[in-house]
């Protein structure tokens, strides 16, 4: 049967893979060698569970959303990663790699982060696990993020502002490297998307299948079935979809759509639809697909989202779209600015901007009635209020 899942040398068919500099050559070999026997391990696994379920609040629920549902003409259930504690689905993926770092006896842990929930959620479960944390953080990011920054701080977490670049994911990312690679020894980097090299995006989406892991069971008391027609996800690196798609991504008769930045147009120079724009190269040590010149420079994305504002995309989606597996859709800021409002006022939910762009593919798509479709709502809207705010007001 064929298989979308990793193979042993860490390639999704083309993709994937881990190029790197020397200096880390030890450190990803080891974590390769360590990462599957800790997962697979019954402690870690008893303690996982326990902290996804007395800390995090898992399972999360899966709501059914009447009046999305009428609107669209399907039967749509959203899965609530919101209502994780730290408000997205990061910290699955957090509390997951600080015990394999503490299981791999290291000291110190590092982070990037763009809308700052994956850096809110290493630095949560470093304050859990009294380990040090430092978060690299675009200066752009921590301008339109200044609830998220506060936060981090305030758990203990010190953040440096990076003013490479256009200062957002991209560029911190690069720091993050830099950073290990100077301290190879003692620093554990937790990658809060299914980016850079193997084992990381087979890592993330492992810890982050825990999503899908639920949906089947919760689909099943709902609906009498497991499987759902369509799972829709926002994509930027790609854990909240991976996680979604996860249990899945073998059974043809689910359809994966997902939702990417399409900024200001997919053909505005300001947009960050790696899958519509990208060609195929390497950036932060995989081979993916890549916004870039005709130089093979990167080009620098754009997105009113800061968790999608990343010029690449994990190479496991890279290789779904390749296979014609799921169907990535560039979704503009005015329609994932309108996806926000609609499901506030048909739902009550405020969601984050990076969720809004998965809701926006529901435009896209002509349901039946009897579709089921689970969407996941990656987080919560407080960290965007001021945007929202801005746009309320331009509105009045």
């Amino acid at each position: 049967m064929k298989t979308y899942q990793i193979d042993k040398n860490g390639y999704y068919g083309k993709f994937g893979g881990a190029y790197i500099p020397e200096v880390l050559h030890q450190c990803v070999a080891d974590l390769q060698g360590a990462y599957l026997q800790v997962l697979e391990s019954d402690s870690f696994k008893q303690e996982y569970h326990q902290l996804l379920r007395d800390y995090v609040g898992r399972p999360s629920p899966l709501y059914y959303a009447k009046r999305l549902s009428d609107k669209y003409g399907a039967k749509i259930y959203l899965k609530r990663e919101d209502l994780n504690h730290t408000g997205a689905h990061k910290i699955n993926n957090t509390i997951g790699q600080i015990l394999l770092a503490q299981r791999m006896g290291k000291k110190r842990i590092i982070a990037e982060t763009g809308a700052g929930q994956h850096g809110v959620a290493t630095a949560t479960v470093c304050a859990l696990m009294d380990m040090p944390c430092v978060v690299y953080m675009g200066e752009t990011d921590i301008e339109r993020q200044e609830p998220n920054v506060q936060k981090m701080k305030m758990l203990g977490a010190t953040v440096i502002p990076v003013t490479s670049g256009n200062m957002t994911l991209k560029d911190a990312t690069n720091e993050a490297i830099r950073d290990w690679c100077c301290h190879p020894s003692d620093t554990f980097y937790i990658i809060g998307s299914t980016v850079g090299p193997h084992p990381y995006p087979d890592l993330v989406a492992r810890l982050q299948s825990v999503i899908s892991e639920e949906i089947k069971w919760q689909l099943d008391e709902k609906e009498g079935r497991d499987y759902p027609d369509y799972l829709i996800a926002c994509v930027g690196g790609g854990s909240n979809a991976a996680g979604t798609i996860y249990h899945y991504i073998n059974d043809e008769r689910v359809k994966i759509a997902l939702g990417e930045a399409a900024g200001k147009g997919i053909d505005s120079g300001m947009s960050a639809a790696t899958i519509q724009l990208g060609k195929e190269g390497i950036i932060h040590g995989a081979r993916t697909l890549v916004m870039q010149n005709e130089d093979g420079q990167i080009e620098e994305p754009y997105s009113i989202s800061a968790g999608l504002d990343y010029p690449g995309i994990g190479p496991i989606h890279a290789y779904l779209t390749n296979e014609g597996r799921s169907q990535v859709y560039a979704v503009d800021d005015q329609q994932a600015m309108d996806a926000v409002f609609e499901l506030t006022s048909l739902e009550g939910i405020i969601p984050a901007l990076e969720s809004a762009h998965a809701l926006g593919v529901l435009n896209e798509i002509k349901f039946q009635p009897d579709d089921i479709v689970v969407l996941t709502l990656s987080g919560r809207g407080d960290k965007d209020m001021e945007t929202y705010i801005r746009v309320m007001n331009d509105e009045v």
